[in-house]
């Protein structure tokens, strides 16, 4: 596509995110306490319909490392925010495809009649499609309380479907015409590796979304959300404890400061709760099984973390 391009990137110093106190140039890392359980993440399992060219969790529809997670296992852990009196306002849901989880459409009626807000991540695609029936149903109850945020990689047919795979692209479209029409609270989540300017990103999601009659409003940075790339095989600054001040960011904006992961690995006995939702596999970000073990601080120990949250901004849920 002309004008749009992979820019060039530098490799990552090996020698850095080793130690989670210390950086290589020897100075202390930053670490992000748990200001408050504001949104609790409920990974559905990794199964997918599509296997995309750079998913950072590697969906796809063979790979199971995070198994389904049952209704169940949900409910306890909304039964430990009820038991502990936790400040929690929303329960997402992410994959995989959320809507493969065959509990999916129990897990959100439960979470919704609990009072939380629900944000589910999805393609829009014919997982999705097949729960239109009992969507309604919940948009119907609950109103806006149920969010849809459906991945867009690119507002083109030919960068989103380099991504996604081709016949990618009609599907989610489909799918978006679908919510618009109904009057779904959704929102569409964009990626922005090809090195263009945000103001043109969002003129060209404008642009597609005015075609098809979606309605959204590209302007507002809560409806499209454009997520840096994360790549950890990219160089990227190791983030001190003076970073906070020499980039006028504040820990608590972090996602780590307000939020947690629930992933039931393949095989384990019990679930266990992780630091974010971009790092499911690092075993060094598993924090225990319950939500009080995971309220421990979090070092800043990897390329996710300064790229995609301080350097980059980036937050997966609403607030």
């Amino acid at each position: 596509m002309d004008g749009v391009s992979q820019p060039e990137v530098k490799t990552l110093d090996p020698a850095k995110f080793q130690d989670p106190d210390v950086t290589a140039g020897g100075e202390t890392r930053a670490r992000v306490s748990l200001d408050g359980l504001k949104t609790l993440w409920i990974n559905t399992g990794t199964l997918c319909n599509l296997t995309c060219e750079n998913c950072y969790i590697e969906s796809s529809p063979r790979n199971d490392r995070l198994s389904y997670i049952t209704i169940e296992k949900m409910r306890s852990y909304l039964d430990e925010i009820r038991d502990e009196d936790l400040a929690t306002e929303e329960i997402g849901f992410t994959g995989g495809e959320p809507f493969m989880n065959p509990d999916m459409i129990q897990m959100l009626e439960v979470t919704l009649s609990r009072g939380f807000r629900a944000l589910v991540l999805t393609n829009a695609m014919k997982p999705m499609r097949h729960h239109e029936s009992a969507l309604k149903k919940l948009k119907y109850w609950f109103d806006d309380k149920l969010v849809i945020r459906v991945s867009v990689d690119h507002y083109t047919q030919e960068l989103h479907e380099a991504e996604r795979g081709a016949g990618s692209w009609q599907p989610m479209i489909d799918g978006l015409i679908w919510l618009s029409e109904h009057n779904f609270e959704f929102d569409v989540a964009g990626r922005t590796p090809w090195g263009e300017e945000e103001a043109a990103m969002r003129e060209g999601y404008a642009a597609l979304f005015a075609e098809h009659d979606i309605a959204l409003d590209t302007n507002d940075p809560a409806k499209l959300v454009l997520f840096p790339e994360m790549n950890a095989s990219q160089d990227v600054l190791e983030i001190t404890d003076q970073c906070w001040s020499i980039l006028d960011v504040d820990p608590s904006a972090m996602m780590c400061a307000s939020s947690r992961m629930v992933v039931k690995r393949k095989g384990a006995e019990k679930p266990a709760v992780i630091a974010c939702t971009l790092l499911p596999y690092d075993e060094q970000f598993e924090l225990g099984t319950t939500l009080a073990e995971s309220s421990k601080d979090v070092p800043l120990n990897h390329p996710h973390c300064a790229k995609f949250c301080v350097l980059g901004g980036g937050a997966c849920s609403q607030g």
